[in-house]
């Protein structure tokens, strides 16, 4: 998120002061989302908001999308004629003269660090062709097609704060709603092509509700159609300008389409800003959508496409396991020049080779969703091998279980794998403990208990500090030395209550947390507040407090 002083009323005061501290925060900060409270909403705003994927307090989302483990090259395509920015630049149609303190402010950051300009649009040849094909086929500008470098950095497998995961950043209730499936096997939210067509289609709703202002629509998709139209209504009230530039909106909201609006002008113009790493992309398509015909083990894809199975799972990223999914959807994106080589080998390749297979006999005690979890596979997946209409199973039989047909190495980017590489990240100075969720914790009773923080504690195992936890999960804690815990809350859980409080007059974050002996950060967190904006006197706070420490 970018800075957003309400009272400042020079904007380069507030620019320096974001410089000064810029540098700091990018370190420190993680990718996160503003999640909106059920206020932002009202009864038009039929599917609610899709977070961006944003620095928390930098100038522009430059740290999402950086993976957590070694990331494949895209192929080199030959650029013959005018390469794909060239037709980018010509379905251009947003205001790009337009120039201001918060559109300038994120150019500039963009023209300092000429690297992440080199990394995103490395990133951005698997998918960018695909993605303007999508936008000129509904027609709206081609500015859009640049939105995944606001939201993931271009990275598939981006997860920010906000639970919103993918190029488009979905959050879980708008990806259901835009028909994106989320299972075990499968997230439509990290499918380029499902994803692409649920955001263009759910900008396109946003700009018929706002009129057709562009602006508006992209304000809406990061922060909820009810966050602008209340904003709008507010400016009417009081005879001022309804435009995007004048709404008083979510900080992030705020910085989100100058950061659009910004990289567009580069990419419109390059050589006038200095830029050379601008990286060509070839106007061709980069893949192929190969129709598998049912489960495919993407390792035997890989070998039979004559491609890295990391380039598989890059084009792939819906696909969360070590196969497509028993429920499909079944088709394969592979480079473009490997297709014809899978759909011949899959003509011949014969259905039970499509998968490796372990024969289990049935013990006395089993269940299918026992053994479903011991083979690291799905109940729907176990009767579908079988044949199975219901759960029942009997001892002496034996089932067919799918099996990855490689070692975990070949599988690296696969859903578990990318979650182990993320959770063995050691944080300098720190040290590992693994513990079991059991009945009743939660995030904020573990961090608690170890003495880390809520957000950290989320970041090293994967998840948002909102995800519910499942008894029996491991997470991964890395302390510091020698670290003094907090109140045993873990132990017991029976202690911690609920508080509904109301804000008083002279109050504020440090007051109110020294009294109940919490954090800043605990309040700012299960509130949602920024801490750099006062507390009103009658403002409602939700704490949970160890009554043992209760004033």
């Amino acid at each position: 998120m970018a800075f957003y002083f309400p009272n400042a009323s020079n904007p380069f005061t507030v620019m320096k002061k974001i410089l000064a501290t810029l540098s700091v925060i990018l370190i420190v900060q993680g990718c996160a989302s503003r999640a909106p409270s059920i206020s932002d909403y009202d009864p038009l705003d039929e599917f609610g908001p899709m977070l961006a994927a944003a620095s928390e307090e930098g100038n522009i989302a430059l740290l999402c999308g950086d993976t957590d483990w070694p990331e494949a090259q895209p192929e080199s395509l030959p650029i013959t004629g005018s390469d794909l920015w060239q037709r980018l630049r010509s379905g251009f149609s947003l205001n790009l003269d337009i120039d201001n303190a918060r559109i300038t402010a994120e150019r500039n950051w963009l023209i300092r660090n000429p690297q992440y300009i080199e990394r995103v649009t490395t990133r951005a040849q698997r998918y960018l062709y695909h993605i303007v094909e999508r936008a000129e086929a509904k027609q709206v500008p081609l500015e859009m097609a640049l939105l995944p470098v606001v939201e993931s950095a271009f990275d598939p497998f981006a997860y920010s704060h906000g639970r919103a995961s993918g190029p488009w950043q979905f959050i879980p209730s708008t990806g259901k709603a835009f028909g994106l499936n989320q299972d075990y096997w499968y997230d439509g939210r990290r499918d380029i092509l499902a994803s692409t067509d649920a955001a263009l289609e759910y900008l396109s709703r946003l700009a018929k509700r706002f009129d057709g202002d562009w602006e508006l629509a992209l304000a809406a998709y990061n922060s909820g159609g009810g966050t602008v139209s209340k904003a709008i209504r507010r400016n009417q009230q009081q005879q001022r300008p309804t435009d995007y530039w004048n709404l008083q909106l979510p900080r992030e909201t705020r910085a989100y389409v100058p950061k659009l609006i910004a990289i567009s002008q580069i990419v419109r113009d390059p050589e006038r800003y200095g830029v050379t790493t601008l990286q060509p992309i070839a106007n061709t398509p980069y893949f192929a959508v190969v129709d598998t015909g049912g489960q495919l083990d993407l390792q035997l894809a890989a070998d039979m496409s004559g491609t890295d199975v990391q380039e598989i799972y890059y084009l792939n990223a819906g696909y969360s396991r070590w196969s497509t999914p028993p429920a499909g959807p079944h088709r394969l994106l592979v480079p473009y020049s490997r297709a014809s080589a899978l759909e011949q080998k899959l003509a011949s390749l014969p259905a039970e080779k499509r998968l490796r297979w372990q024969q289990y006999t049935i013990a006395s005690g089993d269940t299918l969703g026992g053994i479903a979890k011991r083979f690291n596979t799905t109940i729907d997946a176990l009767r579908q091998s079988n044949n199975l209409r219901g759960n029942t199973i009997v001892a002496g039989r034996q089932l067919l279980i799918p099996q990855p047909a490689a070692n975990a190495e070949a599988y690296r980017l696969s859903a578990d794998n990318r979650l182990e590489a993320k959770q063995n990240q050691a944080p300098p100075g720190r040290s590992k403990t693994e513990y079991r969720v059991q009945s009743g914790d939660s995030l904020w009773t573990i961090s608690r208990g170890h003495n880390v923080g809520t957000q950290e504690l989320a970041k090293w195992n994967g998840m948002a500090p909102g995800d519910t936890l499942s008894v029996g999960r491991k997470l991964v804690i890395w302390s510091k030395p020698n670290a003094v815990a907090a109140a045993p809350v873990v132990d017991r859980p029976e202690m911690v209550r609920r508080v509904h409080y109301s804000v008083r007059r002279g109050d504020s974050l440090h007051r109110i947390a020294n009294r109940f002996n919490l954090s800043v950060s605990q309040i700012a967190s299960w509130n949602k507040l920024n801490t750099s904006r006062y507390l009103r006197p009658g403002q409602q706070l939700t704490l949970y407090v160890d009554v043992r420490h209760a004033p």
